[in-house]
């Protein structure tokens, strides 16, 4: 049984443990070695990750005591992130995750729930009936990255 709750600083170490590792193995497919590299050392970055679990709605997804995913929104209707664990993948978390996520947007008082995505991440909002705002690359660290901006109407 999944339980969803609000995170704490407690569970940084295995947020940013999924984070790095979801996509290490989850996104390599579709981004080049380096830019896996630079992608994954924002797990290390601790201070946003505390900003982020004390300042934004920000969710984790527990399996037997486990955290097996997490998202969190930012400024009331952005998707800002929303990882599931390499061994949890294709277990609806996400789209638990996603549910909530929509909600808490339109309690915000939002009719659209916006997403910077990657590549990978596309099939998966696709079958969430998002549609396509734009693609385009993405400069970061000095690298650039294929990305989709996505919307849902609520």
């Amino acid at each position: 049984m999944i339980q969803i709750r609000q995170a704490t600083l407690e569970d940084l170490p295995e947020i940013t443990t999924i984070f790095r590792d979801t996509i290490r193995a989850v996104n390599s497919k579709d981004y080049s070695e380096k830019q896996i590299e630079v992608w994954s050392s924002d797990a290390d970055n601790l201070e946003e990750w505390k900003d982020r679990i004390e300042n934004l709605y920000f969710l984790v997804a527990e399996f037997k005591g486990q955290i097996a995913g997490f998202a969190y929104l930012k400024n009331g209707f952005h998707l800002d992130g929303l990882y599931v664990h390499k061994d949890f993948q294709r277990r609806t978390i996400g789209s638990k995750l996603l549910r909530i996520m929509e909600s808490r947007a339109t309690a915000n008082g939002y009719e659209v729930l916006k997403s910077d995505i990657s590549i990978t991440a596309f099939p998966f909002f696709d079958s969430h009936y998002y549609e396509v705002e734009k693609r385009h690359k993405k400069n970061y660290k000095g690298l650039a990255f294929e990305n989709i901006i996505v919307y849902r109407d609520l």
